[in-house]
């Protein structure tokens, strides 16, 4: 365990002012018994773009911070900036938690974690036999990670990018059974065979409106997953749920993959309670 008391930990992103995440991780500290000091970088605000990343690092590290949780669009552009990687986050190529430790940067990403840790507690006994995907991005990448580690089967992963989808696959491939994994482009015959679909593009957010897939594909036996969460439920997750589909929100995701920055940066583990409430509170 981290013998500290007090951590000073930041947000690097675009556009992240109405982020859950610093009351999520302030008030877990508060129930811990540390301090913490949570930092909003907001590159739109800042009026600067990835390319202000190195002299950003440069002053957390001067500045004596604990660790940077990072988000889009620093998540791959980061990569090259860093001191080591960990497994994971080398095997996804995204980065989404820097723990600073001694002056080193090492990069982790916890995005799969949170995916995978709100899929079990929500959605236990799907079938994982065939899966669709949308979306390639840097989360996609993560949630793809995730569904190879809950135990699918066969996972189709579509994208508007079929390059992007693509290079997600053939990332993965090379750590999981060959042919476990397909880039797709068929969205119908996808869905058609599919015991459940996950949405891991930004459709569906208040400033992206719509659905992944048009909803007259969705069936009433499959489940459908979704990692958006502003706003909680989404056009898809609306219809899906009318369907009467199981389904699970993007709202866990981003609590668990906080729970597991929050113990990388201080040591502790925190009560996932916490997080909830605290979640719930901003309008969750």
């Amino acid at each position: 365990m981290n013998p500290k008391s007090s951590f000073l930990v930041g947000l690097i992103g675009g556009g992240i002012a109405a982020s859950r995440t610093p009351p999520m991780h302030e008030a877990a500290a508060d129930a811990a018994g540390i301090r913490y000091l949570y930092k909003k970088i907001d590159l739109a605000e800042l009026k600067l773009g990835v390319e202000a990343l190195p002299e950003l690092l440069t002053a957390a590290r001067r500045m004596g911070f604990d660790g940077l949780n990072v988000t889009h669009p620093c998540k791959q552009a980061i990569i090259p900036l860093l001191d080591e990687l960990s497994p994971d986050a080398e095997a996804l190529g995204a980065v989404n938690t820097v723990v600073i430790r001694n002056g080193r940067m090492t990069g982790h990403n916890t995005d799969w974690f949170g995916f995978a840790e709100n899929f079990r507690r929500n959605m236990q006994g799907a079938s994982l036999g065939r899966v669709v995907q949308f979306g390639a991005g840097g989360a996609g990448a993560a949630v793809a990670f995730a569904l190879m580690k809950l135990g699918v089967r066969e996972l189709t992963i579509i994208d508007v990018d079929s390059a992007k989808a693509q290079s997600v696959v053939d990332g993965l491939s090379r750590r999981f059974a060959e042919g476990r994994l397909t880039a797709g482009q068929d969205v119908a015959a996808a869905v058609a065979t599919a015991d459940g679909i996950v949405n891991a593009t930004p459709i569906g957010m208040d400033k992206y409106p719509g659905t992944p897939l048009p909803t007259a594909l969705l069936r009433p036996d499959l489940w459908v997953a979704e990692i958006v969460y502003f706003p909680l439920e989404t056009a898809l997750l609306r219809a899906a749920r009318a369907l009467g589909c199981r389904t699970v929100d993007g709202g866990g995701m981003a609590i668990f993959q906080g729970t597991e920055a929050f113990r990388l940066f201080t040591g502790i583990s925190p009560d996932p309670d916490v997080f909830f409430a605290t979640f719930a509170s901003l309008g969750g």
